[in-house]
C-alpha cells in the first residue's frame, strides 16, 4: 500500500539544483538599485532606469518576469512560462539574491496583483508552456515557490490570504469536504494544493508555525483537509510542534479525531512521538469509562506506564488517578493486586509509583490522601530490598517537611501505620527516621502525637533482635524528651510533655505488659519517673501545667494504666481538697476576711445549710496575682479527679458529687452594681472579673463531668440518683448563664485580658498572669489607652485641624495590647461604646455633665440573656470547652416537677444556650467555611479526642427536641405572651442566683423566642450540608424526620409526574420543606428578618439535596439511591425562586425583629440572587428588573420612605445591593450562554437554525440588561454605582468576547441580529467610557482603580469587531475616530487642560451611525 506521506530523504541537508548563496539576512530594500557584475553563466541584470522607477509595483513585477521568460499578462489565459523552468527560477533567484531591492519591489507588485481573487486564481491554476502547445503545468504560484529567496515570503502571503476565503464552501460534500467538480473555483483549496509536495523548505520551522497558526482559525471542513494532508506539506520536519499542536486541538475539538490519526499514521513519527499519541487514546478510553465495574487492574498498569514514557501527560495521568478515586472506580485491593507477589520490581516502576503517591499525598481531598498513603505501605511491604524502602522512607520524609498541615498529618499517618506493621524492619533504617526530629518545631499537638507514637514503636519493639538499633533508639528519644521538658521555652517544654505523655501511655498500659523494658527499671517505675520529672518541670508555669494535665486526661480515657502509676496519680489529687475547698459551718464562711478590700460572699448554693465545703475563688484569685495561679489548673485538675474517682468507683462520682452543689466564694454581689463597681479600684475589678471567669470555667468542668451520669448510656448509678443529679445541672446551667451575662457586662465597662485555661498552641502566643506586674501592666495600659483618648477629646477641642493632629499623634504613639485588641474587635472602643447588650431605659438623651452622669447611676439597669454576649466572646478560645453530653442534659428534663411551672417553654434560654454551643461545633464541622487563624474561629469546640461521626452519633437523640423548642419559640412569637418571664425569674431564684442592686438579667420570651428560632434554622442547615451526614443516611434521616409536617398534602406535589412515596429519602426531603414553607408564611406576617432566615434554609436544605445526589452518585460510581426522584430538584427550585419573589415584594422596613438597616441590605442581596437564580427564567427577570424597575429607584435618600411599588425591597438605601447582584447575575447568565454556544459549536452538537437563533436572542437579551444596568448610571450620582458599572462592565465585555468566533461563524445568517448586538452594546461602552473620563477628572479612586482593566476590554473589543466585520461581508463601514467628550447628560465637555479658542468653530454633527468607535477621550 502507498503511503501518502513524502518519501523520505537522506540525512543530509537538501541540496537545490544550482548554487546556494551564502545565508544572509534579507536587508529592507534601498532607494537605489544596486549595480554589481554577474557571472558568466547569467544573463545581464537589467539596471535600474527612471522610467523603471515610475512604475507601478504591479509593472515593475511584470517587467522582470518578461526579462526572465514569463508572460504574466496573457489575455489568452493563464500565464505563459518558459520551456526551461530550471533556468528561468534559476535567473529570477539570482537578481533577487544579488539586489534586495528588486525583490522588494517584486513582492510588492504580486502582492498587489494578487489583491484581485480573479488574479489570485489565474495564478494558481495550472500554467501554458512554451513549445508544449496545451499541456497543462505546475501554476505559476508552485512555480516560484521553487525560487529560493522568495519562497518563504510567497508563502506568508498565501496563508495570510487564506482566511479572506475561509466563507467560500462551493458544493460541500457529504463528507464535509468540497467537491471535485468545483475545485478551481475553491480559492482556498487551490492555496492548499500549491503547498503540497514542494522541493524543499527554507525555513521549514517558520512556515510550519505560520501554518499551525492559520489551523487554529480554520472553518471545520478546511481543517479537516489541513490536517489530512499535513504530511504531504511539511514532510519529515517539525514533527514535535505538530503533534503538540494537534493533540491540542483533538482535546479542544473531538470531531477531528478521523484525519488527526490519519496524519499521525503518515508522518515519520519517531518512537516517542508515537508512543504518545497512543497515550492519548488510552487516557481518552479510560476518561470515557465512568462505572467501577468496568475498571480492571490494568488501567492502573496503563495509567502508570502512560506517567513512565509521557511526560507532557504526567498532569493528566494525575487528574485521571485523582478522578477515579474520587468517583470509587479505583479502590486499595486494585491497587494490592497491582504489585503483590512482585519482588522485583523495576527502578523505574517504583520511581513512578512514588511520584503518584507523592501527588495524592498533596491532595487536600482525605478520600485521595488516604489512598497515596496506602501505596507507600504497600510498596514498603511488597518490596524488600533496601533500596526501595530507603525510597519509599526519603518519599514519607519529603512530605513530613513540607510544611504543609494536611500533608505533613497525612505523611505522619503513613508512618504510624508502618511503626505499627512493620517496626522491624524500620529499625534498621532509624538513621533516616531520625530527620524527623528535624522539624518539631513546625508541628500541630495533634502531629506531634503521631511522630512520638512512631518513635516509642521502634524504641519498644523487639529488644531482643540481635541488631542492636532498639536500645539507641530509646536511650536517644528518653535523652530528647528530657532537654525538652526541662527547656525554658515554651514550646519545646510542649513538646516534652507531649511526647513524655505518649511514652507514659504506651509503656504503661496494661494490655502492653509483655513489652520489654526500655532501661534499666521496669516500664512501670520508668513511667513513673517520667511523670514525676514532666510535673516538676511545670510547677512552676500553669500553661504547662495545664498541658500536662490534659495530655495525662487522654491518657486516663483511652488507656487502663497499671496500677502503680495509678497510685502515683492517685496521689497528686489528694491536695485537692486542701488547696481549692475551704470548709462552712451551718452553710457559712468561717473565715471572714477580705481580699484587696473586696467583701466577699457564697454565690449559687445548691445544698443549703447542708453543704460543708465550697469552692474557694476569691482567696485563691487574690493569691494568684502575686504566685502562680492555682486557679487555672483548677478545671483539668478537676477532671483528673474524677477519672481518678471513676476508676476506684467502677465509673461512679458518688464520692465527689458534693462539689457539684457546694458554693463558690466570690466577690459580694453588691459589688457589681453600677455605683459600687464605679467605686472600685482597677485592681479590685480585675479581681473581680477574673473570680467570675474562674466561676464560670469551674461550672463548664462541672457539667462536663457529671452530665456523664445522667446519660441514658449511662447504667453505673440508680434512677433515683439520677432524678436527684439531674435538678442541680439545670440549676448549675442556670448558673453558667447568669454568670456569663454578668462577666460580659464587667468586661464591657472594664476590659481585660483573661489568661488561657484552654490553650491553642499553635493559634497563639502564650500570655501567661502568673506574676503580679501582668495585672499592673494591664492596669497601665488600660490607663494609657483611656488617657489617650482623653487627650484626643481635648485636642478636638482645642485644634483647628483635628483631623491632621490625630493622624500625627497616632503615628507617634506606640501601641498598645489593648490597642491591638480594639483593632481585631476583641475589645471594643472606648470612646464609641455601642450597646450590643440590650439596656432597657426610659430616660430620654441628655447631655454628659457629671451630674446626670452620677443620676445614671441609679437607673435600672436590665441585661438580656438571649442578646449576645460579645465581649466574652472576642476571649471565648480561652473557655474551657462544653462537651456533647451537656447538649443532652435537657433532654432528660421534658417533663421536669422540679419547674415552678408546666410550661416548658421556661426553659428556653437554657435551650438557646445549649444551641449556640452546637453551632460552634458544627462551624468547625463545617466542610464549606474558610477556616482563619483568628483565635475566636478555633473557640475551644470540644472536638478533642472525638470523631465527628461519633458527634453526629451523640446528636441523634437531640433532633426531637430541637424540633420541640423551635415550635415552642414560634408558638410565644405567634401568642406575643410575656408569662414566661415570671417563670425564668423564680427558677432563677431557686438556683441561688444572686440579686444584684439596680441590675437584673432577665430572659425576654420573646427575644429569647427570635434567637431560638434564628440559632436552630443555622444549625439545620449546617447539618444538612455536613458531608459526613450525607454519607450516613440514619443520621440524615433522623434530622428530615424530625421536622416533618403533620400532614403532606398531595396538592404540593401538583405538576410533578414522578410523586415521591413515603419512606424514601426525597419524601423526607420534600416532607422537611413542607414544614419550613408553612413556618414561612407564618412569619411573612410579623417579621421579615425572619422569614428571610427560613428563605435561606430551604435554599441550604435544596443544595443538601444536591450534594445528596453527588454523594450518592460517587458511591462506587453507582446511584446508591435509584429510588430518588430526580424530578424533585427543580420543582423545589422553582418553589424556592417564587418565595423569595414574594418575599421582595414586602416591605423590610416594619420590622420587630431586627432595625439594622446594614443587616437588612445584606439579607436582600441573599434573597435576590436565590429569586434570579431560581425562578423560571433569570434572563426574562433580569430584563424586567433593569429595563423597568430599576429605573424607577431615585438616588436621593438613604430611607426606605419610597417603596417601589412592584418590589418594596427595592429602594435608594439598597439601590447599590440590586445594582451589583443584577451585574453579576447578568454576568453569570451570560457564561452559561457561552458554554452553551461552546457545546453547539462542535460538529456533534447537531446545532439547528432555531437553537442558534434562540441563543443570539439570549445574548441580544442579556445585552439589553447590561445597556440598562450601565444606563443607570445616568440618573444615579452615588460613587459605589458608577465603580460598580466600571467594574463589572469589564467583566461582562470579557465574557462577551468569548463568542466572537460563534458570531463570526454565524454572521452570513444572522447578519441583522448579530449587527444589533454589537450596536446595543456600543452604547453601555460609551457610558462607560464617560464614567472613566469623569472619574479622572475628579480623582475618584474608587472608580479609577477599576479602569484599566476596563480600558483594555473595550479596547479588544473594538478590534474583535473591526476584526468580525473585515472577515465577513456585511455591506457595513467601520471605522474608528476620537469621541467628543461629553458628560452623562450628554453635555460636550472640554478634554483639555487649557482653552483653546481655535477649537470653537468644530463641527459637531456626528457622523452617520458608526459600527463601532475608538472610545478614547483625552
Amino acid at each position: 500500500m502507498l503511503s501518502r506521506k513524502r518519501s523520505s530523504k537522506s540525512n543530509t541537508p537538501f541540496v537545490p539544483p544550482f548554487a546556494q548563496p551564502p545565508t544572509t539576512k534579507l536587508l529592507k530594500p534601498t532607494t537605489a538599485a544596486r549595480n554589481e557584475p554577474t557571472t558568466s553563466s547569467a544573463s545581464p541584470e537589467p539596471k535600474s532606469t527612471p522610467l523603471l522607477q515610475s512604475q507601478s509595483p504591479i509593472d515593475k513585477m511584470v517587467s522582470l518576469l518578461a526579462d526572465a521568460g514569463c508572460t504574466l499578462i496573457n489575455p489568452a489565459g493563464p500565464p505563459c512560462l518558459p520551456s526551461d523552468l530550471y533556468k528561468f527560477r534559476q535567473r529570477l533567484d539570482g537578481i533577487f539574491s544579488r539586489d534586495s531591492s528588486l525583490r522588494s519591489q517584486f513582492l510588492k507588485g504580486f502582492s498587489d496583483y494578487i489583491s484581485s481573487t480573479f488574479n489570485l486564481r489565474r495564478v494558481l491554476l495550472p500554467c501554458h508552456q512554451d513549445g508544449f502547445g496545451s499541456i497543462r503545468r505546475d501554476s505559476f504560484v508552485r512555480l516560484l515557490l521553487l525560487v529560493r529567496s522568495i519562497q518563504q515570503d510567497l508563502l506568508d502571503m498565501l496563508l495570510e490570504k487564506l482566511p479572506e476565503y475561509f466563507d467560500v464552501d462551493p458544493g460541500v460534500s457529504s463528507c464535509g469536504f468540497s467537491s471535485s467538480s468545483r475545485v478551481d473555483e475553491d480559492v482556498a483549496r487551490l492555496i492548499l494544493n500549491q503547498l503540497r509536495w514542494l522541493d524543499f523548505l527554507v525555513n521549514s520551522e517558520a512556515f510550519v508555525e505560520k501554518l499551525l497558526q492559520v489551523l487554529t482559525i480554520c472553518p471545520h471542513h478546511l481543517k479537516k483537509e489541513i490536517i489530512g494532508s499535513l504530511p504531504e506539506i511539511i514532510g519529515d520536519q517539525n514533527n514535535t510542534s505538530v503533534v503538540n499542536s494537534l493533540q491540542q486541538m483533538l482535546q479542544e475539538d473531538s470531531s477531528i479525531v478521523v484525519p488527526v490519526l490519519d496524519s499521525f499514521s503518515n508522518l515519520n513519527l519517531d518512537d516517542l512521538l508515537q508512543d504518545q499519541i497512543l497515550c492519548l487514546e488510552i487516557l481518552k478510553e479510560l476518561k470515557s469509562l465512568d462505572e467501577a465495574h468496568k475498571h480492571k487492574v490494568i488501567d492502573i498498569w496503563l495509567l502508570i506506564l502512560i506517567f513512565m514514557n509521557c511526560e507532557t501527560l504526567q498532569k493528566s495521568v494525575e487528574k485521571l488517578f485523582k478522578k477515579k478515586i474520587l468517583d470509587g472506580c479505583f479502590q486499595e485491593h486494585m491497587f494490592e493486586q497491582c504489585i503483590h507477589g512482585i519482588k522485583d520490581l523495576p527502578k523505574d516502576f517504583l520511581t513512578t509509583f512514588v511520584s503518584l503517591a507523592a501527588y495524592m499525598l498533596a491532595c487536600k481531598e482525605q478520600r485521595v490522601q488516604e489512598f497515596g498513603v496506602h501505596i507507600y505501605i504497600c510498596l514498603f511491604e511488597e518490596l524488600c530490598d533496601a533500596y526501595s524502602r530507603q525510597e519509599v522512607l526519603g518519599a514519607l520524609l519529603t512530605h513530613v517537611g513540607s510544611g504543609i498541615h494536611f500533608e505533613v498529618s497525612a505523611a505522619l499517618d503513613a508512618m504510624v501505620k508502618l511503626a505499627s506493621k512493620k517496626s522491624q524492619e524500620l529499625i534498621s533504617l532509624s538513621s533516616h527516621i531520625n530527620g524527623i526530629l528535624d522539624y518539631l518545631e513546625g508541628f500541630s499537638v495533634e502531629n506531634l502525637h503521631k511522630v512520638y507514637e512512631v518513635f516509642i514503636r521502634l524504641a519498644v519493639s523487639d529488644h531482643s533482635s540481635s541488631q542492636p538499633y532498639g536500645c539507641s533508639i530509646a536511650n536517644e528519644l528518653l535523652m530528647i524528651l528530657r532537654k525538652q521538658i526541662n527547656n525554658s521555652d515554651l514550646m519545646y517544654k510542649k513538646m516534652g510533655l507531649i511526647g513524655t505523655l505518649k511514652i507514659v501511655s504506651y509503656i504503661a498500659d496494661t494490655n502492653n505488659s509483655s513489652l520489654p523494658p526500655l532501661s534499666q527499671r521496669s516500664n512501670y517505675e520508668e513511667a513513673v519517673e517520667l511523670l514525676k520529672l514532666s510535673l516538676d518541670s511545670c510547677k512552676q508555669m500553669s500553661l504547662p501545667l495545664i498541658l500536662f494535665y490534659e495530655e495525662l486526661v487522654l491518657t486516663l480515657q483511652s488507656k487502663t494504666l497499671h496500677p502503680v502509676v495509678m497510685e502515683w496519680i492517685g496521689k497528686q489529687v489528694v491536695e485537692f481538697e486542701s488547696v481549692y475547698l475551704c470548709d462552712l459551718d451551718s452553710g457559712n464562711l468561717i473565715d471572714q476576711d477580705s481580699s484587696q478590700g473586696l467583701e466577699g460572699e457564697l454565690w449559687m448554693n445548691l445544698d443549703g445549710d447542708i453543704s460543708p465545703i465550697c469552692l474557694n475563688i476569691l482567696p485563691l484569685v487574690f493569691s494568684s496575682i502575686r504566685l502562680t495561679s492555682t486557679l487555672q489548673v483548677l478545671p483539668t485538675k478537676f477532671i483528673l479527679l474524677s477519672l481518678v474517682e471513676r476508676s476506684a468507683n467502677q465509673g461512679s462520682l458518688g464520692g465527689i458529687d458534693a462539689l457539684l452543689g457546694c458554693p463558690f466564694h466570690l466577690p459580694s454581689s453588691k459589688l457589681f452594681s453600677e455605683l459600687s463597681w464605679q467605686s472600685l479600684t482597677v485592681k479590685q475589678k480585675q479581681i473581680a472579673i477574673l473570680s467570675l471567669y474562674y466561676a464560670s470555667n469551674w461550672m463548664r468542668e462541672l457539667l462536663n463531668v457529671f452530665s456523664t451520669q445522667v446519660v441514658k448510656e449511662c447504667d453505673i448509678i440508680s434512677q433515683a440518683t439520677k432524678e436527684e443529679m439531674i435538678p442541680k445541672l439545670l440549676k448549675r446551667l442556670r448558673n453558667l448563664v447568669f454568670i456569663e451575662c454578668l462577666l460580659d457586662n464587667c468586661l464591657k465597662q472594664h476590659p481585660v485580658l483573661l489568661p488561657e485555661l484552654c490553650p491553642h498552641w499553635e493559634l497563639s502566643p502564650v500570655i501567661e498572669f502568673d506574676h503580679a506586674g501582668d495585672l499592673e501592666k494591664m492596669n497601665q495600659l488600660h490607663k494609657g489607652s483611656e488617657g489617650i483618648s482623653q487627650n484626643k477629646k481635648r485636642n478636638r477641642a482645642k485644634s483647628s485641624s483635628p483631623l491632621a493632629n490625630s493622624n500625627i499623634e497616632e503615628k507617634l504613639r506606640q501601641p498598645t495590647i489593648v490597642d491591638t485588641w480594639k483593632k481585631a474587635g476583641a475589645i471594643p472602643s472606648q470612646e464609641t461604646p455601642k450597646d450590643d447588650v440590650l439596656v432597657t431605659s426610659s430616660k430620654n438623651k441628655q447631655s454628659e455633665s457629671d451630674e446626670n452622669q452620677a443620676d445614671n447611676s441609679n437607673v435600672p439597669l436590665n441585661i438580656e440573656i438571649s442578646a449576645p454576649v460579645k465581649y466574652l466572646e472576642a476571649q471565648r478560645y480561652k473557655f474551657r470547652p462544653l462537651s456533647f453530653d451537656c447538649l443532652t442534659i435537657l433532654t432528660s428534663v421534658e417533663n421536669n416537677e422540679g419547674s415552678c411551672c408546666a410550661d416548658p417553654s421556661a426553659e428556653l434560654p437554657l435551650h438557646l444556650y445549649l444551641l449556640r454551643d452546637l453551632h460552634k461545633k458544627l462551624d468547625q464541622l463545617s466542610p464549606t467555611r474558610k477556616q482563619t487563624l483568628a483565635r475566636c474561629s478555633n473557640a475551644a469546640a470540644g472536638f478533642t479526642g472525638i470523631k465527628s461521626n461519633d458527634f453526629l452519633g451523640k446528636l441523634r437523640p437531640w433532633f426531637p427536641y430541637l424540633r420541640k423548642n423551635f415550635d415552642r419559640a414560634i408558638h410565644i412569637l405567634r401568642e406575643d405572651t410575656e408569662t414566661c418571664q415570671e417563670h425564668w425569674i423564680a427558677e432563677s431564684s431557686l438556683a441561688a442566683n444572686p440579686e444584684i442592686t439596680n441590675t437584673s438579667i432577665l430572659a425576654s420570651p420573646t427575644q429569647t423566642s427570635i434567637t431560638v428560632y434564628k440559632e436552630t434554622l443555622l444549625c439545620i442547615g449546617k447539618m444538612l450540608n455536613l458531608t459526613d451526614v450525607l454519607k450516613e443516611k440514619e443520621i440524615l434521616s433522623d434530622i428530615l424526620q424530625a421536622f416533618q409536617p403533620m400532614e403532606i398534602s398531595g396538592c404540593f406535589f401538583q405538576g410533578m409526574q414522578l410523586i415521591p412515596s413515603p419512606g424514601n429519602m426525597d419524601y423526607l426531603y420534600s416532607g422537611a420543606y413542607i414544614f419550613l414553607v408553612t413556618v414561612f408564611d407564618e412569619a411573612m406576617n410579623f417579621s421579615f428578618t425572619l422569614a428571610s432566615e427560613v428563605l435561606l434554609t430551604l435554599e441550604l436544605l435544596v443544595t443538601s439535596i444536591h450534594m445528596f445526589l453527588d454523594v450518592s452518585l460517587c458511591e462506587n460510581g453507582k446511584d446508591a439511591c435509584p429510588e430518588f426522584s430526580k424530578e424533585i430538584v427543580p420543582f423545589l427550585c422553582n418553589k424556592l425562586g417564587s418565595y423569595a419573589q414574594k418575599l421582595l415584594t414586602q416591605k423590610c422596613d416594619r420590622d420587630d425583629v431586627d432595625r439594622s438597616l446594614k443587616t437588612k441590605g445584606e439579607m436582600v442581596q441573599k434573597i435576590l440572587r436565590i429569586y434570579l437564580t431560581n425562578c423560571q427564567s433569570t434572563s426574562d427577570s433580569l430584563n424586567e428588573l433593569a429595563c423597568s424597575v430599576l429605573p424607577q429607584v431615585s438616588s436621593s435618600g438613604t430611607s426606605v420612605d419610597d417603596d417601589n411599588p412592584t418590589f418594596p425591597t427595592l429602594c435608594p438605601a439598597t439601590m447599590t445591593v440590586w445594582y451589583r447582584v443584577m451585574h453579576e447575575e447578568n454576568i453569570s447568565t451570560l457564561n452559561k450562554l457561552v458554554k452553551e454556544i461552546a457545546v453547539l459549536e462542535k460538529p456533534r452538537g447537531g446545532a439547528e437554525v432555531e437553537s442558534l437563533k434562540s441563543l443570539l436572542n439570549k445574548m441580544l437579551q442579556s445585552v439589553n440588561v447590561f445597556v440598562s444596568l450601565i444606563s443607570v448610571c445616568r440618573n444615579n450620582d452615588k460613587v459605589s454605582v458608577h465603580a460598580m458599572a466600571v467594574k463589572y462592565g469589564g467583566k461582562f465585555i470579557d465574557s462577551f468576547l468569548k463568542v466572537f468566533d460563534f458570531l463570526q461563524a454565524q454572521f452570513e445568517m444572522h447578519k441583522d441580529l448579530i449587527l444589533n448586538l454589537i450596536k446595543e452594546l456600543q452604547k453601555a461602552t460609551r457610558t462607560i467610557q464617560t464614567l472613566c473620563s469623569e472619574a479622572k477628572g475628579s480623582k475618584q479612586t474608587a472608580i479609577t482603580c477599576k479602569i484599566p482593566a476596563t480600558k483594555r476590554s473595550m479596547e479588544r473589543f473594538l478590534f474583535h469587531v473591526k476584526g468580525l466585520l473585515y472577515a465577513t461581508p456585511s455591506g457595513c463601514s467601520f471605522w474608528m475616530g476620537n469621541l467628543k467628550h461629553k458628560d452623562l447628560t450628554g453635555q460636550i465637555v472640554s478634554s483639555q487642560a487649557y482653552l483653546d479658542t481655535q477649537n470653537d468653530d468644530i463641527n459637531n454633527d456626528d457622523a452617520a451611525d458608526p459600527i463601532v468607535e475608538d472610545q478614547t477621550a483625552e
